[in-house]
């Protein structure tokens, strides 16, 4: 990204507010018709290159980042598109693995701003704050022009606002409980929900599902007669071994065997992850054969920011964006197998609607101690409950909190310093994604002076 002038800056962020004043992302109205409507009167942008998607419940964004960079290393300019952020949401539409320029976005925004304000008139509820960010990222991505675009669902699937694309490709991830107040309250319904990005005549590849979810995305794709490939049966991943810095995978697909692919993420969710991205990118090239050094390269420049990404050394302090039972069993997972901690604290933030206690009880197998706070969000659940749901599943003598992530981060800095032990302690953040991204920021500049 170029360097950002004052002005820009000052034209992002009143973008970024205009956005935020539309209906939240958290607020759904489970319909294509607006977003149907709004990319029909921009000359379906989405429709002029085509497209690979990604659903499921935990994964969808790492293996997102995955497709694209191995598509960017076989040569073709890409457009990616995940949510929600981190730290600023040019992230969420991303050129040839970078984030929006700001200069494009103003000018893709400058471009459509007329027409959401118009189809705002011509619908009971305006045109959300996601149908504004796919709409934009469908028209930065035709003017760039991409050759390729990697779309993560934002929610569920069939009613998602990213499927008015038609998908070459369909990646299905794990499917948990997750946005049961929308999805549905059995993994069954949110899997025939998620099904719905399975298109006629498309792939799909599936990774390790739970029964009843692979029944009913398997029925879909026999309903639109989609070829499919299914992690454990059609590709496997042969190895794993722990490496500096990641793990070494071999992965055999019904085409070919990858062997020695180094990727720089820690976890064995991050190989099932690469698993289903190759796959992906095979099925995208149909009869081609995949360049080895490609996919070997591919591999080895993947970034996932927030996922058990090491965000300093001494103390270790990890942040991972666990926010349900899932996502919480693979972070204690991956932290009690592939580092060596002599203890773990915790610092969790969650948002209230999510399941808390579900992820709690995951954390409780690998934090020795956890110091409950709370993040920017409105939905960011109050400290005295959190404390009250905490102390029930870890016991009171293991629970601290803190009225600010900041507070939560310096205490457990603090804390972590053993002057006379040889004990090595870890420091791992986590409960949302918002929380992580403040983290993040809080993390970078306390230990700005480290660097300078």
């Amino acid at each position: 990204m170029s360097a950002i002038t004052p002005d820009d800056q000052e034209r992002i962020d009143a973008i970024e507010q205009a956005l935020l004043k539309r209906w939240p992302e958290t607020k759904i109205e489970p319909t294509l018709e607006r977003i149907a409507a709004l990319v029909d009167i921009l000359g379906s942008p989405q429709l002029t290159y085509p497209t690979i998607h990604v659903g499921g419940t935990n994964g969808k964004t790492t293996t997102s980042r995955m497709i694209d960079s191995l598509l960017f290393e076989m040569g073709l300019r890409t457009g990616r598109f995940t949510s929600p952020h981190l730290e600023s949401y040019l992230e969420r539409i991303a050129i040839n693995g970078q984030p929006i320029d700001p200069k494009a976005m103003i000018f893709s925004y400058n471009d459509i701003a007329a027409y959401l304000d118009f189809m705002d008139t011509k619908f009971e509820t305006p045109i959300s704050f996601f149908e504004a960010m796919t709409a934009l990222a469908f028209a930065a991505f035709a003017e760039h022009p991409i050759d390729v675009g990697v779309i993560e669902v934002g929610m569920g699937g069939e009613w998602d606002a990213t499927n008015v694309i038609d998908a070459d490709v369909s990646v299905i991830m794990p499917i948990d409980l997750d946005h049961t107040e929308y999805l549905g309250s059995t993994i069954a319904e949110i899997a025939k929900t998620k099904a719905g990005i399975i298109k006629e005549g498309g792939f799909v590849i599936l990774a390790q599902q739970q029964p009843e979810a692979a029944v009913e995305l398997l029925k879909r794709a026999a309903e639109v007669g989609a070829d499919i490939a299914r992690e454990g049966v059609e590709y496997i991943i042969e190895s794993r071994a722990l490496a500096v810095g990641g793990q070494l995978l071999t992965i055999k697909t019904s085409k070919d065997t990858y062997e020695e692919i180094f990727l720089p993420l820690h976890g064995k969710h991050q190989a099932s992850n690469a698993a289903a991205a190759l796959v992906a990118v095979e099925a995208f090239f149909g009869d081609q054969e995949l360049d080895y050094d490609a996919v070997i390269a591919g591999f080895a420049n993947v970034q996932s920011p927030g996922r058990c990404e090491v965000l300093h050394r001494d103390p270790t302090i990890i942040i991972d964006a666990a926010h349900n039972p899932h996502g919480a069993r693979a972070i204690t997972e991956t932290i009690q197998g592939e580092f060596t901690f002599d203890e773990v604290i915790g610092i969790v933030a969650s948002m209230s609607d999510k399941d808390v206690r579900g992820a709690l009880v995951e954390f409780e197998k690998v934090m020795d101690s956890i110091i409950v706070t709370k993040n920017s969000s409105p939905r960011s659940m109050e400290v005295a409950e959190l404390e009250n749901i905490a102390t029930e599943v870890f016991g009171s003598e293991r629970v601290f909190s803190s009225e600010t992530l900041e507070l939560a981060i310096d205490k457990a800095i603090k804390d972590s310093v053993r002057p006379l032990s040889e004990d090595t302690v870890g420091v791992l953040i986590t409960g949302s994604v918002v929380t992580v991204g403040e983290a993040r920021t809080i993390v970078r500049k306390r230990f700005a002076k480290d660097v300078q």
